[in-house]
């Protein structure tokens, strides 16, 4: 009688092992993005370069407190993501979920300004189209500066709406009780994400907001 030979399962990847390769791959598609926001920060600079003084009057027009307590907002929000990091590592649930709230609420209030700031933008005929009138003496070519503002800043919205909702997806994993200090690399994931946004947003403020100031 022929017996079979059973067949072996596969080895489960060791934990660490998994945790790795997922922030490797975290970090693989950090690097695109960075590449992808590279080239619209060669194209700013090479318009900058070319037409000074139009970004400095684009600049001046920027509303520089909205800018900056947006920047404020953002770099708080990265805090109570670290913070979150921290808790998930000490197996504090509680504290878990306050900072993960707080990183979204935070999160929303920059988007709430952002959104409030486009709506002026609209209401002064600044968006780039047929419809654009710029401030006394500034020129059509103004429109450049805010089709790169609309552009760029637009884009990081985009990726600011991914990262809340990652952030939400780490709130429900947490109350599902999925999260603790032997399970941390979504949160390590999700926070390198939500720091890189943040980062972008640096370099994305004083470009718009201190040029020609």
């Amino acid at each position: 009688m022929i017996t079979a030979t059973p067949v072996s399962a596969e080895p489960t990847p060791h934990p660490e092992a998994k945790a790795v390769t997922n922030q490797l791959g975290m970090w693989t598609f950090l690097a695109t993005e960075i590449l992808f926001f590279g080239g619209l920060f060669v194209v700013y600079t090479l318009f900058r370069l070319t037409y000074p003084e139009i970004f400095r009057q684009g600049g001046q027009s920027m509303d520089f407190w909205l800018g900056t307590v947006n920047t404020a907002v953002l770099l708080t929000s990265s805090l109570f993501m670290a913070l979150a990091d921290r808790a998930v590592r000490a197996n504090q649930r509680a504290l878990l979920t306050r900072c993960l709230a707080l990183t979204a609420l935070l999160g929303l209030v920059f988007l709430g300004i952002k959104a409030y700031e486009y709506h002026g933008k609209f209401a002064e005929h600044l968006v780039p189209g047929p419809g654009f009138r710029g401030p006394p003496g500034s020129g059509p070519r103004l429109q450049i500066f805010y089709f790169l503002y609309f552009a760029m800043t637009g884009l990081h919205a985009l990726h600011m709406l991914g990262g809340l909702a990652a952030v939400g997806w780490l709130w429900r994993l947490n109350a599902q009780g999925r999260l603790n200090s032997g399970r941390t690399e979504p949160v390590v994931i999700v926070g390198l994400y939500w720091h890189f946004v943040d980062c972008i947003w640096v370099f994305l403020y004083p470009l718009f907001y201190l040029a020609g100031r």
